[in-house]
């Protein structure tokens, strides 16, 4: 990779990156760093890296790695902004031929409030943001030099979705625990799955079997997007060949403890081989699935953005049919 196509990937990545000389001043930073430090990455040329580290022993740890060449894990390190805003960050740092390249992650606060799928969905989205950052700028390359039109689309759908993502990520990491409510119309995220699902190298039969009068409901598009993506997702790796989508207007629905007028109902349906039976009673909890090499965060994160947007994930299995049903108010709620 040479220079430039670097820096280009460098500078979409969420992580704040930095390269500072042997005399341990910045040389330069990416747009995420810049973000961080309320220092322009021109005007950040030549600044000594002590001033932007709360604790001194961060100067003895660099110093260290130029003298041994070794790369080195710092944690808990707080980085002081321009200022003076204060971040607590994890701090890669690795040797150069002439400095060292820092790499660093802002951690997020644990509070006393958090459910421990929500720690641990932060986690998650820490880990994410990297990979998604370096998905997005090989797409992006991608796109530029091919001609195939299906292929630049393809590309750009890449982009969408690690963009998609990235705010979901961003917002567990920044405590933005609230949903982004607004119009949300679902048969456009149902279209949406569809297009993703037939790009997938053996796509399924896709069947829909919508309600046209639903009207649109108030919702995060982004997170109710990433539910249908986990619905679908689990089916196609229980081996369905045939995925129905369907909606329907339920009138005098009961969600929890309210009974509600009329509700959303959207029904993912599939032929695979279903929930084995032993986990039926536990499907929603973090951490269980019935794959080895399964994560069980798929479905308890549905659930709870079902929940947080008033409403409820259901299952049920019939001969043949696995059957996950989304409820989702269609009438304001106040909390």
């Amino acid at each position: 990779m040479n220079e430039q196509v670097w820096r280009d990937w460098a500078g979409q990545m969420a992580t704040g990156l930095a390269v500072v000389d042997a005399n341990l001043c910045l040389q330069w930073i990416n747009p995420a760093m810049a973000e961080w430090l309320e220092l322009g990455p021109r005007s950040a040329v030549g600044y000594p890296l002590g001033l932007l580290l709360g604790d001194p022993q961060g100067i003895t740890q660099a110093e260290r790695v130029l003298r041994e060449q070794q790369p080195m894990q710092w944690r808990g390190v707080p980085l002081v902004a321009i200022g003076g805003r204060t971040t607590m960050v994890d701090i890669a740092i690795q040797p150069l031929d002439a400095g060292l390249l820092l790499e660093v992650h802002a951690l997020a606060a644990v509070r006393s409030e958090d459910s421990p799928l929500s720690a641990t969905l932060r986690g998650f989205a820490h880990e994410v943001k990297n990979p998604l950052a370096g998905l997005r700028g090989a797409a992006q390359l991608l796109q530029r030099r091919v001609e195939n039109e299906d292929l630049q689309a393809l590309a750009g759908l890449i982009i969408d979705e690690a963009d998609r993502l990235t705010t979901l990520a961003n917002r567990l990491l920044h405590h933005d625990g609230a949903p982004q409510l607004g119009p949300v119309n679902i048969h456009h995220l149902l279209e949406r799955l569809t297009d993703l699902l037939l790009a997938e190298p053996a796509p399924p039969q896709m069947r829909h079997d919508y309600d046209p009068s639903m009207p649109d409901l108030q919702g995060d598009a982004d997170r109710l997007q990433q539910v249908l993506l986990n619905l679908a997702r689990n089916a196609l790796q229980a081996g369905a060949r045939t995925l129905t989508l369907r909606t329907r207007v339920e009138h005098a629905v009961r969600l929890g403890e309210r009974m509600l007028r009329t509700a959303l109902r959207l029904d993912v349906i599939d032929d695979g081989a279903g929930v084995p039976a032993h986990l039926r009673d536990t499907l929603f909890e973090p951490l269980v699935s019935g794959r080895a090499d399964g994560t069980g965060l798929g479905l308890a994160l549905s659930r709870e953005i079902a929940h947080e947007h008033g409403g409820e994930l259901r299952y049920a299995c019939r001969t043949g049919e696995t059957v996950f049903s989304l409820y989702l108010p269609l009438e304001r709620t106040h909390g």
